[in-house]
């Protein structure tokens, strides 16, 4: 008896284009284990993953049970991998084992010289039209930054996932007022002097989460005190917007923040503060109150 780990990926960028959905990738390939008398062992999945990297639970999950099954089988190539590196290595492993791989839609054979060139081929185009995706992505994304339209009445976003102290309704950005008073406390005690160690310690003492749910961390500070949001903008590479639901801090003490933390660095690279403007943006964390949030629209 021969078994088969079935392998199943659909990327965030592939959910809204014409595709395969994970569930017709498993009925494709459970139907290819049918014809070709193969017992399914597992089905291996990752919804909203990259292909481009290898941190991804269910491939790695199915890398650990590699002792348990005999093939690897998937729909195309382009589902396992988008990196020819990262495949080629991948069959490094599966030849050690004496593991199979299997490409249901492009019958290749990988126990040849022959087999082998063209899955290589093949994964070489599949990783640039990878990359044309991500440079598709940034160049759309890149214009939304550009002409995007915030106002006193709603401050619209890119998307993104909050942080600790906002939220999200109907694309616009509201303030969470418990967390960002708990914000506007992490950025009064380190321009008191507090480590961002001891400030992490206080949170946790408090039961504080952070917006995932876990304890708070020198990194996990350090990535509040360096976030302009919290000042009254949005940024992306390289682009500041401004934005109007309540900040935790004016403008003024944010920077102050960026060259105390700045000056401390040992890295030189990591010395120049990323100030935010002061001269075109009231200040004052208590002008911008908390909007009404958006309903019926």
């Amino acid at each position: 008896m021969t078994l088969a780990a079935l392998y199943v990926r659909v990327s965030t960028e592939e959910q809204a284009m014409e595709g395969y959905s994970l569930a017709a990738q498993k009925e494709v390939l459970s139907n290819y284990c049918i014809a070709h008398g193969l017992t399914v062992y597992r089905v291996y999945e990752d919804d909203g993953f990259s292909g481009r990297n290898t941190r991804r639970p269910g491939y790695q999950q199915m890398l650990k049970e590699i002792k348990e099954w005999d093939v690897m089988i998937v729909l195309k190539m382009d589902r396992i991998h988008r990196n020819s590196r990262n495949f080629m290595n991948m069959m490094d492993q599966l030849e050690r084992k004496d593991k199979k791989f299997v490409s249901a839609t492009e019958s290749l054979d990988t126990s040849n010289a022959v087999g082998r060139f063209v899955v290589s081929m093949i994964q070489n185009i599949a990783q640039l039209e990878s990359e044309q995706i991500g440079e598709r992505t940034y160049i759309g994304m890149k214009e939304k930054a550009e002409t995007l339209a915030n106002t006193p009445a709603a401050s619209r976003t890119l998307g993104f996932n909050p942080p600790f102290g906002y939220l999200l309704e109907k694309g616009i950005l509201l303030a969470e007022p418990a967390e960002l008073n708990a914000v506007a406390g992490v950025f009064t005690d380190y321009l008191s002097g507090t480590t961002m160690a001891m400030i992490a310690y206080r949170l946790n003492q408090r039961r504080v989460l952070t917006k995932r749910g876990n304890p708070w961390t020198v990194y996990s500070v350090s990535a509040v005190l360096h976030n302009p949001i919290y000042a009254g903008y949005l940024r992306w590479d390289g682009l500041l917007m401004r934005h109007y639901a309540r900040p935790a801090v004016n403008i003024a003490d944010y920077n102050r923040v960026q060259q105390m933390s700045a000056a401390k660095a040992k890295d030189p690279k990591k010395r120049q503060p990323k100030l935010l403007p002061e001269n075109d943006f009231d200040s004052d964390p208590q002008r911008y109150g908390d909007f009404h949030r958006i309903s019926g629209t």
